[in-house]
């Protein structure tokens, strides 16, 4: 029995560590003024979610979109690469309402909390809207658990997440002057 379980533990632990380093390769990496956040994106939650983010990404058009609702001690909200990106095709009037030119996605729900430093997709009330834009949690919202979809989890620079201009609390986390993401890569 202890060859048996040791064997079994062996085992596991070399798929765990396959799956860690098959893993690696879904790592975003967001520049932004004040440094790097890194999220490790999961495909093993949210497939096709990660998949659409990973393509966005790729076609560099999260790069310069604005981070355009950010409430302190909840969430920072970026992602709208129709109405956010700042220079050109910024929309203070419309940003949040955008998507991208893919089509919206199924919900992905799972049992993954929402804690600090997870990211979730951000949708409309219909849970099967989601598209392009995601947030990061500054604090844990239990309240968010199987209601929004997680697609990762910041694994280096919390401390930057921290510094993302906040929005106004009188109007929902609306951002004057907005910080950004410089770039978003696929690593």
């Amino acid at each position: 029995m202890t060859r048996l379980a040791l064997g079994a533990a062996v085992s596991l632990g070399a798929l765990a560590g396959a799956a860690s380093i098959a893993s690696a390769k879904d790592m975003m990496v967001i520049q932004t003024k004040d440094g790097e956040i890194d999220i490790q994106l999961r495909p093993d939650l949210a497939p096709n979610h990660v998949k659409q983010i990973e393509a966005i990404a790729k076609k560099g058009s999260y790069d310069g979109v604005v981070f355009h609702r950010v409430i302190d001690g909840f969430m920072a909200q970026t992602g709208d690469v129709q109405y956010g990106k700042s220079g050109g095709g910024y929309s203070a009037d419309s940003v949040g309402t955008g998507g991208s030119d893919m089509p919206d996605i199924k919900a992905e729900f799972s049992k993954e909390p929402f804690k600090r430093g997870t990211v979730g997709m951000a949708r409309s009330q219909d849970p099967n809207s989601a598209n392009s834009q995601f947030f990061i949690m500054f604090a844990d919202g239990s309240f968010l658990n199987g209601q929004y979809t997680v697609v990762g989890q910041v694994t280096k620079g919390m401390d930057v997440v921290d510094k993302i201009k906040k929005g106004s609390a009188d109007d929902n986390g609306s951002v004057a002057d907005p910080d950004k993401m410089v770039s978003v890569k696929i690593q």
